[in-house]
């Protein structure tokens, strides 16, 4: 495993860290949909989800999300990166909003995952959501997540309960959705 893999990987092993450090994880059972959307809010950004699903508007001090696109991923105006020179090579390079990654397998874009219904998860399951995490492929059944998704899968999201993802999905669920259909990952 390369070394920016490895870098990745120690990155969403610290995120995990701080999930289960700020997160309360005890059993106790509050099934309040207010209370389950505080929490899935809470691993959210905990979790990081935002730094790459998010969109970044660019200011004299460096990027800052744009919340008009929160969690609307990779913008369906913004122009492909030219991956072609990087075919093959070992580097990992991330436009930069973070909003798409560039690496041997190809070309990945971060999902929409507002509660769209037509471009983002509005259509979604928990179900459907819960097997995507669990399985590591698109809707529990469909083609693998890639990278860097897959380590965050790995690294930050198997490890939490069904309970927790639900109330991840909750949150989702709650938020404003926002049009924006992400293009298809474009494979080597």
């Amino acid at each position: 495993m390369g070394k920016c893999m490895k870098k990745i990987h120690s990155s969403i092993l610290i995120l995990l860290f701080a999930i289960l450090t700020f997160v309360n994880c005890s059993n106790q059972n509050n099934n309040s949909n207010s209370s389950r959307i505080e929490r899935g809010k809470k691993l959210v950004m905990v979790a990081g989800c935002t730094d790459c699903h998010t969109a970044k508007i660019m200011t004299p001090q460096g990027p800052v999300p744009d919340t008009s696109k929160f969690l609307a991923g990779y913008l369906e105006t913004n122009q492909l990166p030219d991956y072609k020179n990087y075919k093959n090579s070992p580097w990992l390079l991330f436009t930069g909003d973070l909003t798409a990654v560039v690496g041997p397998w190809g070309v990945s874009f971060a999902k929409n995952i507002t509660p769209d219904p037509e471009t983002g998860i509005g259509g979604w399951t928990e179900d459907m959501f819960i097997q995507t995490v669990r399985t590591q492929k698109r809707l529990g059944v469909g083609r693998p997540i890639l990278p860097p998704m897959n380590g965050v899968f790995i690294g930050n999201m198997n490890p939490l309960s069904d309970d927790e993802l639900k109330d991840i999905f909750a949150y989702l669920k709650s938020l404003k959705p926002v049009r924006n259909r992400v293009p298809e990952p474009i494979l080597n």
